[in-house]
């Protein structure tokens, strides 16, 4: 009877895993059209104004969800703030969706002096995160979006800036 019960167990963790796996696997390559709701969003910034992401439209968008308490969300910020000055003039814009408490992302941005917007997102940013696919509601998770507003990567986890600059350069090409 344990040995049944064992095996069974084994066989729902296996399961259970490559479902896992599968959902992960399809955050990066499902093109979504986010248009609407990605321009009707409005976030605070770190002194409280609302701004509306519409600010940006027909931009090439690299939107990052992350946190102070985040390792690898902390390791990906300084490539972001060069490529962010780097790929500027390109028609690509940084936005950081802070998922965490107002002083300590307060207190992180203003020690590296990082160059690009900073929002807060709270609930409003995690159920942003989870409409674009972020299914396990986990940071960092990067979205990038295309310059007519349709979302051309996602990542859970963290990106470094050889996979960034991959994902851009066919995006630049087509706006350049």
């Amino acid at each position: 009877m344990k040995h049944t019960l064992l095996i069974l167990i084994a066989g729902l963790v296996a399961l259970a895993s490559g479902m896992l796996v599968r959902n992960l696997n399809n955050i990066s390559t499902e093109k979504v059209s986010v248009t609407a709701d990605l321009f009707s969003t409005q976030l605070p910034d770190l002194q409280g104004t609302s701004h509306a992401l519409s600010q940006w439209r027909g931009k090439i968008l690299v939107i990052n969800f992350w946190a102070t308490w985040c390792p690898p969300c902390l390791h990906e910020i300084p490539d972001f703030m060069v490529m962010q000055t780097d790929y500027a003039a390109k028609n690509v814009q940084f936005i950081g969706i802070a998922l965490d408490e107002q002083q300590a992302v307060l207190d992180y941005t203003t020690k590296i002096g990082i160059n690009y917007p900073i929002l807060l997102g709270g609930n409003q940013g995690m159920g942003l995160a989870r409409q674009w696919g972020n299914l396990i509601e986990s940071v960092p998770f990067t979205v990038v979006v295309n310059a007519q507003g349709t979302i051309v990567h996602r990542q859970l986890g963290e990106m470094s800036a050889s996979e960034l600059q991959a994902i851009l350069q066919p995006l630049l090409g087509k706006n350049i």
